[in-house]
């Protein structure tokens, strides 16, 4: 499976170099390539921290067709994979389909797989998901599914956070599901280059860390939110957001050590904080 989905990469990287052949000015490109570079004062994946509460580089290329269909990849540097074997890195594939239903309204579905380069091939997993955009005026709103079947990366390997530090399997090859749901919404403010947001999401899933001590939702079920703002000139753009969750001190600690460089445990990657994020879009 992780050589499929290299060889995908090596596709969509080959499609990016392919030249661009003139055209007559009837003509309409069937297929486009974008793609983004961001360094951010922290990684927050569905407000827990993966980078330690520590910088973060990251990186995405798509191609999009003309048919709606969609692919590519997206890589961010991690605090904790090198610890748990590992390149230090997540890289996502992911490819879907988008659809307008009307003027007003996009539906888009897809499939992304997270991936944990250098890492055991058990820590990747698949999710599936949903959205459903709408705009009305200065103001867009996107409601969101995603739903990773049972899966040993998902499962809950470890009992407490010393098990995970010290690598002690409590229950090895445990599957488990996940399901997180989220709405977005953003509204441009007329006459600014600024764009207001906020965020909530509900995660539903296993309780526990997975296979390298980390899970996409370590401590069951769980909110998290966000509130901020875009500021965009030319093909940049800075964020401005404060990110939270309302996870309790007690399972804080429990996942800490699988998310901290070192398996230091101190601080905590799931408090509120003010993150800062600058992208350019090419």
């Amino acid at each position: 499976m992780r050589k499929k989905l290299l060889f995908l990469i090596i596709g969509l990287a080959g499609l990016a170099a392919t030249p661009v052949h003139a055209q007559s000015p009837g003509d309409v490109p069937k297929a486009t390539v974008s793609g983004s570079a961001t360094l951010a004062s922290d990684y927050r994946f569905r407000g827990i921290s993966q980078t330690d509460e520590n910088m973060a580089v990251q990186g995405g290329l798509t191609l999009t067709h003309e048919s709606g269909f969609y692919a590519g990849a997206w890589a961010a540097n991690l605090s904790a994979w090198g610890t748990f074997g590992g390149a230090n890195m997540e890289l996502d594939l992911i490819a879907g389909y988008k659809v307008p239903l009307s003027d007003h309204a996009t539906l888009d579905a897809g499939l992304t797989w997270y991936m944990y380069p250098g890492g055991a091939d058990k820590s990747d997993f698949a999710e599936p998901y949903a959205k459903l955009t709408g705009t009305s005026g200065p103001a867009t709103l996107t409601a969101g599914v995603a739903y990773a079947p049972k899966q040993q990366a998902l499962g809950r390997w470890y009992l407490t956070g010393a098990d995970a530090a010290s690598g002690i399997y409590n229950d090895p090859g445990d599957k488990e599901d996940n399901l997180y749901l989220w709405g977005d919404a953003a509204v441009a403010i007329a006459g600014t280059p600024i764009t207001a947001k906020a965020h909530i999401g509900r995660s539903s899933g296993n309780d526990g860390l997975g296979p390298n001590a980390t899970s996409v939702t370590p401590t069951g079920d769980y909110w998290d939110w966000s509130v901020g703002a875009d500021a965009t000139w030319k093909n940049l753009t800075l964020n401005v957001s404060y990110v939270d969750t309302d996870i309790s001190a007690a399972d804080a600690a429990y996942l800490q050590p699988g998310f901290s460089k070192g398996q230091d445990g101190t601080g905590s990657i799931s408090d509120g904080a003010v993150t800062l994020s600058l992208t350019a879009a090419f």
